[in-house]
C-alpha cells in the first residue's frame, strides 16, 4: 500500500510534467549537481576534477536525478535527499533514511540520508532540470510497482562502495535501482550531453543481482 502524505507547501514550486494529471506516467528529471547550495556544488567539482584526472579525461558535469510519478489517485515524487531538513519529515513523505559516510555517525542527523514519496511534492531546484522531464512510462501498473518498491529499498552508506558494485550508492543510486526493479529498460537512459551520473552503475548492479540474474560488471557511470 502506497503511503500517502500532505500537499505542498503554499508558493513552492512544483515539477511541469508533460503528462495530464489524470493519466499515468513515470518521468525522470536531470538536475545540475548542487544547483541551490554552493556546498554541495563545490564538492562536486572537486570530486570530478580529481575523477577525471585519475581517468585521464575533461571534467564533466554531474547531475542527480529524481521522478515524477503521476496516477489518477495522486502525483508523487521520488527522490534521495541529504542533509535532511529538521522538521517535517512526515510531510514530506518520507520512506527510508540512511547512513551518509559512517553508520556510527548516523545518530546525527546531518550524517542522515533521506528517500521521499512525497505526494503533490516538490523537487528542489527544478526549474534548472536539463533535458527534462523524460517520459519513461506510461503504464499504470508499473507506475504504483515503482511507489510501492521505495519502502524496499537498500540503505547502505552513502558515498561509499559498501555493495561492492565498483561504485559509491548515492543518489542516482536510489534512481536507477527503482527503475530496474520496476522492470522499465535502462540501458538506453543517458544524463544530459556531456554530463555523468555518478551512482548510475551501483543501483542497476544491485537490482540485477537481487532479481536473480547475472550482475551486470562494474563499469563507468553513465554518460551523456
Amino acid at each position: 500500500m502506497v503511503l500517502l502524505a500532505p500537499s505542498k507547501p503554499t508558493g513552492a514550486s512544483q515539477p511541469r510534467s508533460t503528462v495530464a494529471a489524470s493519466e499515468a506516467s513515470i518521468e525522470l528529471y536531470w538536475l545540475p549537481l548542487g544547483a541551490g547550495g554552493w556546498f554541495v556544488r563545490l564538492n562536486g567539482r572537486i570530486y570530478e576534477a580529481i575523477r577525471a584526472l585519475l581517468e585521464r579525461r575533461r571534467p564533466l558535469n554531474l547531475y542527480h536525478s529524481a521522478l515524477l510519478v503521476q496516477l489518477p489517485e495522486g502525483s508523487f515524487v521520488i527522490e534521495n535527499c541529504w542533509p535532511i531538513p529538521d522538521t517535517g519529515r512526515a510531510a514530506r513523505g518520507v520512506v527510508v533514511q540512511g547512513p551518509v559516510a559512517s553508520r556510527r555517525m548516523a545518530r546525527w542527523r546531518v550524517f542522515r540520508y533521506e528517500v521521499r514519496r512525497w505526494r503533490d511534492g516538490i523537487i528542489a531546484d527544478v526549474d534548472a532540470a536539463v533535458a527534462s522531464p523524460q517520459l519513461l512510462s506510461d503504464d499504470p501498473d508499473v507506475a504504483r510497482r515503482l511507489l510501492e518498491l521505495v519502502g524496499s529499498l537498500p540503505r547502505p552508506v552513502w558515498g561509499r562502495d559498501e555493495l561492492r558494485t565498483g561504485e559509491m550508492w548515492n543518489s542516482n543510486s536510489v534512481i536507477a535501482w527503482l527503475l530496474a526493479r520496476s522492470g522499465l529498460p535502462t540501458a538506453s537512459i543517458r544524463p544530459p550531453a556531456g554530463g555523468r551520473a555518478p551512482g548510475w552503475q551501483a543501483g542497476l548492479a544491485v537490482a540485477t543481482k537481487q532479481d536473480g540474474r547475472r550482475p551486470v560488471a562494474a563499469a563507468r557511470p553513465p554518460v551523456g
